[in-house]
């Protein structure tokens, strides 16, 4: 589940990792009064104004903005605020701002020059650690930074019998040139920015940039998190901050179903079940010359029920040319699919595109006899290169 940036940096503040302070708004006219609370607290008279999506890149996208007055940050907020924020994360169609946060600004003037850093923290899958990744090439695309200096991304991984040792927190610190206050900030922010991950049971931190201010202060200027979907129900308040309106419709109707839905810009709908089914699938639609339009995991236990929804699901997509449907029966019986078919079709009514439903496994044959006898306008298959083939004719 991914949340704002002022939720992140309010579970980041939870676990005492340093965050400027910030208060979100919905109404440019709460602008002025946000920004002297902030003001009130902090003695700082410049504000950061930043929009609310779920995509990076949004200050070169225009949604970020440094005010220097109680005026600027309200016509900021309001230029802001509503606002189709267009990003290299949103695509071209943009999201929509809804809310804003007014922050305090850390550029300030002092003895030291300012820093900023990229620091990140996730599962290495091959390992199976965590794994803390920073870089001295902070506020910049981490992807760039990889593939221009790849030599100057470094990686801490953690025993997860021990945790995070202050002797890794240390070597972070160095390796990043730190030194006296600064150095023992950053010891500490790696510390608490590490026990926030694990004890949120997030899939990823990323701070970028981590901000080291003229008087060697270390905060999280920005934040990205992301949290387990699977371990939400032991956080409640977190699942508290979902926010629907970011994300898409048809992927909210899919897990109302139990689908795992993710949408795509093909022309061929696919209904499969199981995860490494559906990306062979994927991979067969292109190699016929088609380009799937969406990944759809009906999972284990497929019915009549749960076809007739994945297939309203991919219709409400007008780019969907044909729909393939690639079942393996293991748990679930072929002809049990196989007339759930039949059921979903006739339930929904005239379906102006092809339908290819490919059966292998437990009462393939079964299922098959039952597509063909439908009457239907449902293309049978038995092998994967022949629905590949009727995708190819078809579309």
């Amino acid at each position: 589940m991914n949340i704002h940036e002022y939720q992140a940096k309010s579970i980041l503040k939870e676990f005492g990792v340093a965050v400027p302070e910030g208060i979100v708004i919905e109404d440019a006219n709460q602008a002025i009064e946000a920004a002297k609370t902030i003001q009130q607290r902090t003695g700082m008279d410049t504000w950061a104004v930043k929009a609310q999506i779920h995509a990076g890149g949004r200050g070169k996208g225009g949604g970020v903005k440094i005010a220097k007055s109680l005026d600027d940050a309200k016509k900021f907020a309001s230029d802001i605020l509503g606002m189709n924020l267009v990003t290299h994360q949103t695509g071209p169609k943009g999201k929509k701002v809804h809310k804003v946060l007014i922050e305090q600004g850390i550029y300030y003037p002092g003895e030291s020059e300012v820093q900023e850093f990229y620091m990140s923290v996730l599962l290495n899958r091959s390992t199976g650690r965590n794994i803390i990744m920073y870089s001295t090439e902070g506020g910049m695309d981490i992807e760039t930074v990889a593939e221009k200096t790849p030599h100057l991304i470094y990686k801490e991984e953690v025993d997860p019998t021990l945790g995070i040792q202050a002797y890794q927190a240390r070597k972070v610190a160095f390796n990043l040139g730190l030194s006296g206050n600064a150095l023992k900030d950053m010891i500490k922010f790696v510390i608490s920015l590490y026990t926030a991950y694990e004890r949120s049971d997030a899939s990823l931190f990323e701070i970028n940039p981590v901000f080291k201010t003229s008087d060697n202060k270390i905060f999280a200027a920005d934040a990205k998190v992301n949290i387990d979907d699977n371990a939400l129900y032991r956080h409640k308040d977190y699942e508290a901050m979902r926010d629907i309106s970011e994300e898409d419709p048809t992927e909210l109707e899919a897990g109302k179903h139990n689908l795992n839905f993710v949408k795509l810009d093909g022309n061929v709908g696919c209904m499969v079940n199981g995860a490494g089914l559906a990306m062979a699938t994927m991979d067969i639609i292109k190699l016929a010359g088609g380009d799937p339009a969406n990944f759809l995991d009906v999972g284990g236990t497929a019915n009549a029920e749960t076809v007739e929804a994945g297939f309203r699901i991919i219709l409400k997509d007008p780019n969907v040319k044909a729909i393939l449907i690639n079942i393996f029966g293991g748990i679930v019986r072929c002809d049990r699919v196989a007339q759930g078919v039949v059921d979903a079709y006739k339930a929904i009514g005239l379906i102006k595109i092809p339908v290819i439903v490919r059966l292998q496994g437990t009462n393939a044959e079964e299922g098959k006899v039952i597509i063909d006898k439908s009457g239907l306008k449902v293309y049978s298959a038995i092998t994967l290169q022949e629905a590949a083939d009727l995708v190819k004719d078809l579309v």
